[in-house]
């Protein structure tokens, strides 16, 4: 089995092992653990079951890591999006007044064309086309954007109303926790301890356990009976009323999808000499034919997840990490008490550890050529401020268009980020 898996992943190849795979995936499920509760959370706001949600959750989680691990083979896991799964509950159902089995069946739309586009060499041409500083900025953005979820699950950060975010109580339990599992995570990694970052996880659930703090719910448990597979209503979400929501979603998808491979690849050294990242096609086909999925499911769009960052430090190469994430989701579905046992600031340790790592490659920019830099830097203080991957890349990217123009070096400028600029300057102005 270990010849085989090798062969077919390429572990070796990639300097891993079976079993830094097998780590890394572990990693990587127990950060993205916590939507199998909160996006249930959210979409029964939109009259959805929790349990038909939950279930929807975990599926389309598993078909769409393991498609990404075994077509594309990058350690990168799926699931429904957090932002996505707020815009479909929040905005479609309960600002619009759309009922849920429509908002499914924007989704569902949304998430062919996107197979359209990722079959066809435009999203291809447009993702490899991203300039280098713009992808290290990318990829910093998506840190910081992990360091502000990590730091609110935590309750260090917390809003306020009169400057938008300042420390929570910091001598309270869960700041400390997160604290305490972030020091051990960083200390073990200086040490050279393999699985440092799964450590640190179970160490702080451990002791909020112990300590009462966290409820330890159990190990096993049936599935919730509910389903709601191919409740969608595709006919409703052919009105004209859903167009804008249908772009969107499609557009959302496409630049969160685009981020988040682009900076974990960059993260993990996966890109070719060129800066491209190889075997791109078939990323995108399994990422939007995994929306497309979700939406039979029950569920709203299933991108590339950030977090999918923690089992790369973990030392993930190659899709088995992806594989052995999608297991565990499906494995979720009858271990949802100990999935839901797991603390916020518990995951949220590993979040900021990895931020931390993927912030620093803002060293590799050009420092001496601001119409690079000051686009990347631009890029990535815009996610986590705008709370959207895809929000800060479009920012970025009409910034870039605009310094190059202005700077009377347009020329530098490939056609692809005009385009891009374009898309999001229209999408901010109309959608």
């Amino acid at each position: 089995m270990t010849n085989w898996l090798n062969s077919f992943f390429n572990i070796e190849k990639n300097h891993s092992s079976v079993q830094r795979e097998v780590i890394a995936g572990i990693t990587t499920f127990l950060a993205m653990a916590y939507i199998t509760v909160v996006n249930p959370a959210i979409l029964s706001e939109a009259g959805m079951d929790f349990g038909a949600v939950f279930v929807a959750t975990c599926v389309a989680a598993a078909l769409g890591s393991i498609a990404m691990g075994v077509f594309a083979n990058y350690p990168i896991a799926l699931a429904p999006g957090m932002g996505q799964n707020a815009f479909f509950a929040y905005g479609i159902c309960i600002g619009m007044g759309h009922s849920w089995q429509v908002a499914l069946g924007a989704v569902f739309i949304s998430g062919v064309l996107f197979i359209i586009i990722s079959v066809l060499p435009i999203r291809e041409w447009l993702i490899n086309s991203i300039p280098k500083s713009l992808k290290l900025g990318m990829a910093a953005g998506i840190g910081l954007f992990l360091a502000i979820i990590a730091l609110s699950g935590g309750q260090v950060v917390v809003d306020n109303p009169a400057t938008l975010v300042s420390f929570g109580d910091l001598t309270t339990p869960a700041p400390l926790l997160l604290m305490l599992g972030f020091v051990l995570i960083a200390a073990l990694t200086a040490r050279g301890i393999t699985g440092a970052v799964m450590i640190g996880i179970l160490v702080v659930t451990a002791i909020a356990w112990a300590t009462g703090l966290a409820e330890f719910k159990g190990i096993v448990s049936a599935p919730p009976s509910a389903s709601a597979l191919l409740e969608l209503d595709i006919a409703g979400a052919f009105n004209i009323s859903m167009l804008t929501v249908i772009l969107t979603l499609l557009l959302i998808d496409v630049f969160d999808t685009a981020g988040t491979l682009v900076g974990v690849a960059t993260r993990a050294n996966l890109l070719d000499a060129n800066g491209n990242l190889p075997r791109l096609n078939k990323a995108l086909l399994a990422d939007s034919s995994a929306t497309a999925a979700g939406a039979l499911l029950g569920t709203s769009s299933t991108t590339s997840y950030v977090e999918s960052a923690a089992g790369v430090e973990a030392g993930g190469r190659t899709g088995l990490t992806a594989v052995v994430t999608g297991i565990l989701f499906l494995a979720c579905l009858f271990i949802a008490p100990l999935a839901q046992s797991i603390p916020p600031y518990a995951t949220g340790a590993a979040l900021l550890f990895v931020a931390c790592l993927m912030i620093r490659s803002l060293a590799d920019l050009e420092w001496d050529d601001i119409t690079d830099t000051a686009p990347a830097i631009v890029a990535a203080i815009s996610m986590p401020l705008s709370y959207s991957i895809a929000d800060g890349i479009g920012f970025g990217f009409i910034t870039y268009a605009l310094i190059k123009l202005l700077a009377g070096r347009g020329a530098e400028c490939p056609a692809a980020v005009y385009v891009i600029a374009v898309i999001f300057a229209l999408k901010f102005t109309f959608l």
